[in-house]
């Protein structure tokens, strides 16, 4: 992957995936943009250290300034999703939150766990990583967590209450979000999809396979999801339940 390949494009327009929310896509990690009452955004995830100046510039397309980023929400704590988190915090003065068990590596004030990498993750771990420092990718900056999230706790501030979901098992603190009036899911790592979003996988590199897997399964088993907007492949936004009844995360990565 050369310097280039992380740089979405600025001149193509940002996809709409729900009435108050955009994707921007990069090959590692894509960013959601939600649009907030009263004018403002929270972004979902910041992609990798350097992509703060592509979030930005996506806000410019909306129309808005780097101040109307007021929420950053991290699914985990991995580098293609809090990698920018520091940046774009500077920039906006943006609030960030995240689940309260990732919240130490956030911060930096205790080690990331490493993944588990069976056989055919090792290869697709040590290629990404190795694209990424080829891309020239600078050093992540951990950021201060402004709230901790916890399962069952709501985002009351946005345009409908958003359920928090602990999802463990990627990481020990993942989290995903729902929104049942919408229909929406953001799964973060536990749930990828190919590039047309019609075949759902278990996301790689965990570090629990087992609590991933439940996880998934928790996931799948919402009843009010008709898009699910994964972080890694196309959105799903045909007949979601029936790609996630139809996956086998038992089966995938071993």
């Amino acid at each position: 992957m050369g310097a280039a390949a992380s740089v979405p494009d600025m001149d193509a327009a940002l996809p709409q995936i729900g009435r108050h929310v955009w994707q921007l896509p990069f090959p590692v990690g894509h960013v959601y943009l939600v649009a907030l009452p009263g004018d403002g955004y929270a972004a979902i995830d910041t992609g990798i250290p350097g992509s703060a100046p592509a979030v930005l510039g996506a806000l410019a397309r909306l129309g808005a300034p780097p101040a109307a980023l007021r929420q950053i929400v991290l699914t985990h704590c991995h580098v293609d999703h809090m990698g920018s988190a520091a940046e774009l915090v500077d920039a906006s003065g943006a609030r960030v939150l995240a689940g309260a068990l990732d919240a130490p590596y956030i911060r930096g004030t205790a080690p990331e766990p490493p993944p588990v990498l069976g056989p055919s993750e090792r290869q697709l771990h040590e290629g990404i990583m190795a694209g990424l420092a080829a891309g020239g990718m600078p050093p992540p900056r951990h950021t201060e967590v402004d709230r901790e999230l916890h399962d069952g706790d709501t985002l009351d501030d946005w345009h409908e209450p958003v359920r928090v979901l602990h999802v463990p098992g990627h990481t020990p603190g993942g989290i995903a979000l729902h929104l049942p009036e919408s229909r929406l899911l953001f799964p973060g790592d536990i749930i990828g999809a190919d590039p047309d979003g019609g075949h759902a996988v278990l996301g790689p590199f965990n570090v629990e396979r087992a609590a991933a897997i439940a996880s998934f399964r928790r996931l799948a088993a919402l009843d009010d999801v008709d898009t699910v907007c994964v972080p890694h492949g196309g959105p799903i936004r045909s007949g979601a339940r029936e790609v996630l009844a139809a996956a086998t995360p038992e089966q995938d990565w071993r």
